[in-house]
């Protein structure tokens, strides 16, 4: 007996095969983003201090330059003293800001970074719950193909063993009629 139902569990494997690596593709996916997400929420923290310190040597090579004004200009020392106060001042203030910005920054991503997590958990929920009505049916649909393929091949395989009868028959009556004719002849 012929095994018509191989070609047919072949397909329908290779499709369930796809269906399952298309779902592991996206929870990859999904993975991916969400170590992305906490990759840049992780690096603020080191943005942070590279811009602080940058500010910081600013603000060092401003007094740098006052010393030297103070130096080099005698009777500039109370001036150059006010000028330092109200540089620091600024100074104070543009890293009071820096680090309220980055505190918002943070805060802002970290809510962000969950509000993802949360939607596309719900999403992979139930993606991965019409994958698994899809599967179901996918078998239920391979279950009755492989049924059909196989009462296919039992009726063809009657069909065959009928016309081989008819062949045999067709071939006793010839070998019958030729008899006769060399019978009569």
């Amino acid at each position: 007996m012929v095994d018509y139902t191989t070609p047919v569990t072949t397909a329908f494997e290779m499709q369930r095969s796809t269906i399952e690596q298309s779902q592991k593709a996206l929870e990859q996916s999904v993975s991916f983003q969400k170590n992305v997400n906490n990759a840049v929420i992780d690096s603020l923290d080191t943005q942070e201090s590279a811009q602080r310190r940058g500010v910081e040597l600013q603000q060092t090579a401003f007094h740098s330059c006052l010393d030297a004004m103070a130096t080099t200009m005698p009777g500039m020392t109370e001036t150059v003293e006010q000028i330092r106060e109200t540089v620091d001042e600024q100074f104070d203030f543009l890293l009071e800001n820096h680090a309220e910005i980055f505190d918002n920054m943070e805060t802002e991503l970290e809510d962000g970074a969950e509000t993802y997590d949360e939607m596309t958990a719900e999403y992979v929920s139930a993606v991965n719950e019409q994958v698994d009505m899809l599967v179901e049916a996918h078998e239920e649909l391979e279950s009755q193909s492989v049924e059909a393929a196989e009462q296919f091949g039992e009726q063809l395989e009657e069909v065959q063993e009928q016309v081989e009868e008819i062949q045999e028959q067709v071939e006793e009556v010839q070998a019958e009629a030729a008899d006769a004719v060399d019978v009569e002849a």
